[in-house]
């Protein structure tokens, strides 16, 4: 945990992955964020992964560092409260994140209405409100259609949600923007990320769009790296190992350890081609050079191929399950300075990450744990709304929050 955001306070009132993924990163970063749920939890408060006594891990792991207040929202003085909260007065509040519909009681006009300069930000599935989710937008944007094994039609669904980690990321920014537009002119602003724009830009961004436009659809390929020379290749003691070339460096480093000079050389003779400089051609002639390149790993260990890849300066990779990883990878977990142990709501104790991001030369503050659902439900509503003990009772009494 850092204090850069320290001050500020954010109400998210959301489910699934990415505006929670938002509220965490703004939490890591120091700033009070106040995540309201339905009585009983939201859609997202028993989803998979869970722990052996059905917590949710998936919960757990999104909502670290936040205050959970818990409102019967299917009421209308339920969500008058949601709506008080996000309205709140303060320089260094009127900041809520969401993924509620466009419409309803939680729109930005019905925020605007009770303070003027709130900034909403919104992440939706698509741009004219229809719902998606993560898959459903990368199977429309055809990902998967690109990615798996080349003699294989079927799409692979695969398991990182992109977008919505993505979409995370980018509310974050667009809000920290806002607020930084909102101190200079006092506006306020309703900022929507839909998750089919993130797709649609970010394959803008990376070329693919025109790439299509000049060239139709890229084949899939299987592990080849598109455009370089990169791919899986095993070792004689049955390891799997990964390597890259992009840069001439790179190239250079790789063909020296395996001692493939001479017959790359050959091949460059032959097609009258210099690898040297051109990743692209490396890439183009991939199906003469992977052969070379498998009898060299399969004649030498992973353990022998490891640390001459790193005197080398080659860039490379051991493929291990995420199990293998936690408990025993020294720079991903088991030594990481990003990751304490903590005791979760769920009751089980496992290695937790803070930022990803570090300050250099200053101290990591504790990673806190996720709050029980309604845990801070009194606090706020007296911090927040100012409401004193009788009120809060009464709240609790006619079952308003829990």
């Amino acid at each position: 945990m850092y204090e850069l955001l320290k001050g500020l306070r954010v109400v998210e009132g959301a489910a699934f992955i990415a505006a929670p993924s938002c509220g965490l990163h703004l939490a890591q970063m120091g700033a009070e964020v106040i995540r309201f749920d339905a009585i009983g939890g939201g859609p997202d408060y028993r989803r998979w992964p869970v722990a052996p006594g059905g917590d949710s891990l998936y919960w757990e792991g999104l909502n670290k560092g936040k205050k959970s207040i818990a409102i019967d929202l299917g009421r209308p003085e339920g969500r008058e409260l949601a709506v008080a909260l996000a309205t709140a007065p303060g320089d260094n509040a009127g900041l809520f994140l969401t993924n509620y519909p466009v419409k309803g009681f939680l729109s930005h006009e019905a925020l605007a209405a009770k303070r003027a300069d709130i900034i909403s930000v919104r992440v939706m599935g698509w741009a004219d409100g229809s719902p998606a989710v993560d898959y459903t937008i990368n199977a429309a944007v055809g990902v998967p259609q690109m990615t798996g094994p080349a003699d294989d039609e079927r799409p692979v669904n695969h398991v990182l949600p992109a977008w919505d980690l993505l979409g995370g990321a980018y509310a974050a920014f667009a809000m920290t923007s806002a607020l930084l537009r909102r101190r200079i002119s006092g506006e306020g602003a309703e900022i929507r990320i839909p998750l089919s724009d993130l797709a649609a830009s970010s394959l803008s961004h990376l070329g693919s769009v025109a790439e299509v436009l000049s060239a139709g659809d890229r084949p899939r390929m299987g592990n080849d790296l598109f455009g370089a020379f990169g791919r899986d290749f095993v070792t004689a003691d049955g390891r799997r190992l990964i390597v890259v070339a992009i840069t001439p460096r790179q190239w250079s480093g790789l063909l020296k350890t395996l001692d493939l000079g001479d017959a790359v050389g050959a091949v460059e003779a032959e097609l009258g081609v210099s690898f040297a400089r051109d990743e692209g051609l490396r890439f183009i002639h991939r199906a003469r050079l992977f052969p070379l390149f498998e009898a060299a790993f399969a004649t030498r260990s992973a353990e022998a191929l490891k640390p001459a890849f790193d005197a080398g300066g080659v860039t490379w990779g051991e493929y291990q399950t995420l199990h293998q990883a936690v408990t025993t990878d020294p720079r991903l977990f088991t030594a990481n300075p990003l990751f304490e142990t903590l005791t979760h709501p769920s009751g089980l104790s496992y290695p937790t990450s803070g930022p990803a991001g570090t300050l250099a030369n200053e101290a990591r503050g504790p990673v806190t744990s996720a709050p029980k659902l309604g845990q801070h439900t009194d606090e706020v509503l007296a911090a927040v709304l100012g409401l004193d003990s009788g009120a809060i009772g009464r709240l609790h009494d006619e079952g308003l929050v829990a």
